[in-house]
């Protein structure tokens, strides 16, 4: 039955759409850009200050001699690590937490009639977190390990009913296109927000303040974006979602823990739904290495400035606003699955010519990071919506957690096999060309799901192209 598109579900997808707007500048600045250079400077600056030269190990190297304040030690909960470490360890633990929290969250959320409160509770414990990173000053680099963990948990826990609110806003035959359109604002407005603080970033000077200062500023106000456009966002978002019981107060927060525990076990019964989520979890561990790696591959390998770097990656961000709804409309023709095969084709082709760029060959570069940008939010944006047909009826936000906690929980794999290539090799492009064995993978494994199959066994029905 076809649904007409009023005034009313454009509104109610417009405030979709801002959320994801909102929220994008805490991965784009936050955690891509500023959070990875600062906190590693803070500690390194921390470690410097207790550096002594009586036998202290903080800043020798394995000679004894005095070492360089990359390799200084810091200390938290009684583990000592260099200082340069601390951003690979606070991811880690990051996700760790995420892995915790987010299943307990998206059963909850599907058993209370307040999905509404419940991600703006969480949108909010973010902002705040993420603007509260502004007092991460000196060498206080442990407020920032906490400031940083707590916003973690309320991005992931606000995406988990997030994603879930698709299913009620959007029929099966609209979803690819809320979606996609979702994703490339998302994309647009973490771009906008970053060429923002760039520019404030690198011009602090004329703004009479310190580096220091201008990056604390720069999380402030992603902390502040995020919130300012969430209020809107979710007072427009309708509470459509019918939960399958109205218990209130410790009883949800028993009831979550409980469904929690149903759901993994009767995921079984839709063993159609888990390969295509397994199959997701294989190349989106492909794409999030490559964004996390290409500036990395650009200074080591290629030996480009920070001002190229810069300027890939707002191309890739303003470029994923095009991808995304280029993929909506390439998915509203020939259907979701067989424009997500054709995505993964193309990221293999772009880390093919990423792997044969020359040094000192900046547009080469730039070429790489269109290339990527175009096919970033798409690929993204139509498995969310894909996944979302195949969830049984009233178990969205479940079923969404698992999505996010599988997405965080494989996502050190792809970092792993590229620092051990790069390590045997002795080279970066060894270890980009590696990542294609993810695309490859994710192809194979899409291709063989039948996902009419799968959304009929979750008792819904299927979209007319797919």
């Amino acid at each position: 039955m076809t649904v007409a598109v009023t005034r009313e579900r454009k509104r109610v997808w417009r405030a979709w759409y801002l959320y994801d707007w909102a929220n994008s500048p805490f991965y784009s600045s936050v955690i891509t850009v500023f959070g990875a250079l600062y906190l590693s400077e803070i500690a390194s600056a921390d470690a410097k200050a207790n550096f002594t030269l009586n036998g202290d190990r903080a800043c020798t190297d394995s000679s004894g001699a005095s070492s360089t304040l990359q390799s200084c030690d810091v200390s938290l909960f009684g583990l000592q690590f260099p200082a340069g470490s601390l951003w690979g360890y606070l991811l880690s633990v990051a996700t760790v937490t995420q892995v915790l929290v987010l299943p307990i969250a998206g059963a909850i959320a599907d058993r209370s009639r307040h999905k509404r409160r419940i991600l703006g509770g969480f949108a909010f414990l973010g902002a705040a977190a993420s603007a509260l990173m502004f007092f991460i000053a000196g060498t206080d680099w442990e407020v920032g390990v906490w400031t940083f963990i707590l916003a973690n948990i309320g991005y992931g826990g606000a995406l988990v009913v997030y994603y879930s609110f698709l299913v009620d806003i959007a029929e099966p035959d609209e979803r690819d296109a809320v979606s996609s359109k979702g994703w490339a604002f998302g994309y647009l407005g973490g771009g906008l927000a970053l060429a923002l603080q760039l520019g404030f970033f690198l011009g602090h000077e004329a703004f009479g303040v310190s580096e220091s200062l201008a990056v604390r500023i720069c999380f402030l106000t992603s902390g502040i974006w995020w919130a300012v456009f969430t209020f809107p966002a979710v007072r427009a978002l309708p509470q459509t979602h019918v939960p399958k019981s109205s218990e209130r107060g410790l009883s949800v927060l028993t009831a979550g823990f409980k469904e929690l525990k149903r759901t993994i076990k009767d995921a079984r019964a839709y063993p159609l739904t888990l390969a295509f989520l397994g199959s997701y979890l294989v190349f989106t561990d492909g794409i999030t290495t490559v964004v996390a790696v290409s500036a990395q591959y650009g200074k080591d390998e290629l030996k480009y400035s920070t001002q190229v770097l810069i300027v890939t990656i707002l191309v890739i961000q303003f470029l994923a606003y095009a991808g995304a709804m280029i993929h909506g409309a390439i998915a509203a023709r020939i259907g979701a699955k067989k424009t997500i095969l054709g995505s993964l084709v193309a990221w293999v082709a772009v880390l093919c010519f990423a792997f044969f760029i020359e040094a000192g060959q900046p547009l080469q570069f730039y070429a790489v990071a269109v290339g990527i940008g175009l096919v970033l939010g798409g690929t993204n944006a139509l498995s969310r919506s894909l996944f979302g047909q195949m969830i049984p009826e009233g178990k969205d936000a479940q079923y969404f957690s698992l999505y996010v906690v599988g997405e965080r929980g494989t996502s050190w794999l792809g970092p792993l096999l590229f620092a051990a290539v790069g390590q045997i090799t002795g080279s970066f492009r060894y270890a980009i060309i590696a990542l294609v064995i993810f695309f490859v993978l994710g192809f194979v494994f899409v291709w063989l799901v039948p996902v009419r199959r799968a959304i009929e066994a979750a008792g819904n029905r299927p979209p007319a192209v797919l």
